[in-house]
């Protein structure tokens, strides 16, 4: 929710307060604000012109030399470029001596042999975000309406002089999904008197019931709908203030009666839709489900076919809007428009989730609808826009509302006490301060003692037990102000587990290793929600379960692996230009064997990485390695001989893995995980580059680990070493003649080491050279060359038998 401090201002008075204050006071009552943003710069020498002459400059075909009055008996000339200027407009002037932003001076200049007195300015051009801007602005200076003054200050009218706070809303507070309910709740912070805008409307004699019939069939679905006829209206530009405002709030003016509704929509959270009247060809309005293959052509001009699951607007014949959704593009306002059918009703939550879910539509009005609206401001807001739309359409309203009425717009009752709140909260409240915090959340209620008898207000629909009513009362006093205690009767030093301590040896390994740790959602899409499972996972054959009230389609199944996210995340940097990456994650995955959950999920904790980009880069020494699946596979096994665990790697063929560089992880003959890059196929769809990853069952590694100091002396005899390289078919494994080798040298043979593979010219066809360098070493003597001897021939006579192998010469 984005909110303009200068709308906000309109309803509470908030000038003795700064921008940054105020936020800080919100984020404590309970509602983050996630950003602050300022609109634009103050400058007194931008001012508002007026195009006296506009003129062809005899030396460049793509400007145009202006004379414009400024006030005050001054003209200024310009050389302009913009496409659009031209004789008659009242225009943003920037005079000489003026500093826009970026620290742009203007000055007297000369341009092609003419003389320009200041600038001609674009919105851009003050600092104002494109999004802020209307689209027929995008691309030229911006024109004013002919009712401001020349010579005026350019501030307040294009609202730069405007903050913007953005609010990271929590499901439960949708009351905050209007500037109204703001002004709630900023009154309540602040203590100050809240001034409701004051809705009339001068009807015509004529009724709305004679132009329309209201039949609502699902009655489950829609349980208020209201139907205003508003004739004779003029399609044109909303006034300056109201077209800033929608722009503060993100959302680009296009005409008077869309801007309008917009309004009201952001000023009473309750979504309205405008019908041109002329264009529905019908008197009657009927509200039903849509039948099985129905078809609708939506505003965004794409056909889409409907289920008897989604609730539709019809003419009575055939559908003229996707209930709270969108409207359809055969009804739609446009500029020869006279007369309108306005739409004010209350949808099912659920049923316009799951048309949002289905088409991926999802709107402003449709947020608003899916969380619930206030039932007592649905019709309320249809009067209130059909007094702006009287007053800044020059519009007729009809005589009443034509409505099917079966909404429950009762309050809920909570009971309250002043001892049981202290003794919740360990604060020492009176029950005069409750009453007062009651009356600055507007709260009506009765008091006897210290009871308190409270009726919530339907905008305030989270508010249903006592534990709601206790955070109320909490947040508005101050958590500040609350006391804070030590347990009592408890007291123990605090220390960490085994567990504890080596979860922290495992994060100081892979820091230092260059690993960055990360912290994705556990929850993520379906189709994510099978992908990159570990084989020891797989063989379960777990179900991904879906929550039941997901925040979004992409936070819908409990993960079964963390790699997807972190993918997410290695995509998201990549598409900030950031391509060298390394992420690492602790966390649990949720596995169920059931198809229909009755009970909790396992828990398991899981080590993921994911890998891409450079590895080395040392510029100044020429040096650059990327990565591959030999650094992935060295970062692990330094991490298991750090751990002093014994693994093996076995190549492997695993989904959305890449065929021919993927090896299964055993720890005790056990699958624990695996490693390799993900298919190229993968890497295309999520815009990756080449991408290693590795998954790892932490619970087997953390069970596994013995916990004792280990020692092993530095030896004293001096090592040898043999190099030989073993000609074998292209289809054995070098990890599998490495184990025969260290099987077979055992123990004078401390490390083997695989340091050259070849494949090519002056090699038969079907056959690789694989280089091993074998360290002998005797802890209790010094070896001498003959007993090295016998080893390797020894060993070479193996392997060659083994694998039909022999020594390159």
């Amino acid at each position: 929710m984005l909110v303009s401090l200068n709308w906000l201002n309109k309803y509470v008075d908030i000038s003795h307060i700064s921008p940054e204050e105020l936020a800080e006071r919100i984020t404590k009552s309970g509602i983050e604000v996630e950003r602050i943003e300022y609109i634009g710069e103050a400058n007194p020498d931008v001012i508002v012109g007026y195009v006296e002459s506009c003129e062809k400059h005899p030396n460049a075909d793509k400007l145009k030399v202006c004379h414009v009055d400024i006030g005050q008996d001054e003209t200024l000339q310009i050389v302009c470029g913009a496409p659009n200027v031209a004789k008659g407009q009242k225009v943003i002037v920037a005079k000489p001596g003026a500093t826009l932003p970026g620290n742009i001076k203007i000055k007297k200049v000369t341009l092609r042999g003419v003389e320009s007195n200041g600038m001609i300015c674009s919105l851009q051009e003050l600092g104002i975000d494109e999004k802020y801007i209307p689209s027929e602005y995008a691309d030229g200076i911006y024109i004013f309406p002919d009712d401001v003054h020349v010579g005026e200050r350019v501030e307040s009218l294009l609202n730069l002089d405007d903050v913007v706070l953005e609010f990271d809303l929590t499901p439960n507070r949708a009351d905050s999904l209007s500037m109204l309910g703001v002004a709630y709740e900023v009154a309540a912070i602040l203590d100050q008197p809240l001034r409701l805008p004051e809705v009339s409307v001068n009807e015509i004699d004529e009724e709305a019931k004679h132009y329309v019939n209201v039949t609502v069939e699902s009655t489950d679905l829609c349980s208020y709908y209201g139907a205003f006829i508003v004739k004779n209206v003029d399609i044109k530009p909303s006034p300056l203030w109201m077209q800033h405002f929608l722009m503060a709030a993100g959302i680009r003016p296009i005409n008077n009666v869309v801007d309008i509704t917009n309004y009201v929509l952001l000023e009473y959270g309750q979504p309205l839709h405008a019908f041109d009247y002329d264009r529905l060809n019908s008197k009657d309005i009927l509200v039903r489900r849509a039948i099985e293959g129905e078809k609708i052509e939506t505003l965004d001009n794409v056909e889409r076919q409907l289920t008897n699951e989604d609730l539709v607007i019809t003419n009575g014949k055939e559908p003229i809007a996707l209930a709270g959704v969108m409207g359809g593009a055969n009804t739609e306002v446009h500029d020869g428009t006279t007369n309108i059918l306005l739409e004010a009703a209350y949808f099912d939550p659920g049923s316009v989730r799951k048309t949002v879910k289905k088409t991926g539509l999802r709107s402003e009005a449709s947020t608003r609808f899916e969380k619930g609206v206030d039932p007592n401001r649905v019709r309320q807001a249809g009067v209130r826009a059909c007094q702006l739309l009287e007053k800044y359409a020059n519009a007729q309203v009809l005589k009443g509302v034509v409505e099917y009425d079966k909404l429950d717009r009762s309050e809920k009752t909570v009971v309250i006490n002043t001892d049981n709140i202290n003794k919740r909260l360990g604060s020492e409240m009176t029950s005069e301060e409750i009453a007062h915090i009651l009356k600055k959340l507007r709260f009506d209620y009765e008091q006897e003692n210290k009871e308190f008898t409270v009726h919530v207000p339907t905008r305030r629909g989270d508010i249903t037990i006592f534990e709601d009513m206790l955070e109320e009362v909490a947040r508005i006093y101050g958590y500040d102000h609350l006391p804070y205690t030590l347990p009592k009767h408890f007291s123990q030093v605090g220390a960490l587990t085994n567990r504890q301590q080596l979860i922290r040896k495992l994060r100081t390994f892979l820091q230092g290793a260059g690993l960055m740790e990360a912290r994705t959602y556990a929850l993520t899409k379906e189709k994510y929600a099978t992908r990159f499972l570990s084989p020891e996972i797989q063989a379960i054959n777990p179900h991904p379960i879906s929550v039941q009230k997901p925040m979004t389609e992409d936070h819908q199944y409990l993960r079964l692996s963390l790699i997807p996210e972190l993918l997410k995340s290695v995509a998201y940097n990549k598409a900030r230009n950031e391509y060298d990456l390394a992420f690492y994650e602790l966390g649990n995955i949720f596995i169920s064997k059931e198809e229909v959950i009755t009970k909790q999920p396992a828990e398991e904790l899981r080590l993921s990485g994911a890998l891409t980009g450079e590895w080395v880069d040392h510029k100044w020494q020429g040096a650059s390695k990327q990565v591959d699946f030999f650094v992935v596979k060295g970062i692990l096994e330094g991490l298991f001989q750090y751990l002093q665990l014994p693994i093996e790697y076995k190549a492997s063929k695993l989904p959305q893995m890449h065929p021919g560089r993927c090896a299964t992880i055993y720890m005790n003959n056990e699958p624990i995980g695996f490693l390799g890059q993900i298919h190229p196929l993968v890497q295309k769809e999520m815009d990756l580059k080449e991408t290693y990853v590795f998954d790892l069952n932490a619970e087997a590694i953390l069970d596994a680990h013995t916990h004792h100091a280990t020692y092993e002396p530095i030896p004293k005899y001096p090592s040898i070493e043999r190099d030989v390289a073993f000609i074998l078919d292209e289809d054995v494994l070098a990890g599998d003649v490495k184990s025969l080798i260290e099987k077979i040298g055992s123990p004078l043979v401390k490390a083997v080491h695989i340091f050259d593979v070849y494949s090519g010219e002056h090699l038969p066809k079907g056959k690789k050279s694989v280089a091993y360098n074998l360290v002998y070493q005797d802890p209790n003597k010094t070896l001498k060359d003959d007993e090295v001897d016998i080893s390797f021939k020894d060993i070479i006579e193996q392997v060659n038998k083994t694998f039909d192998a022999y020594v390159r010469s």
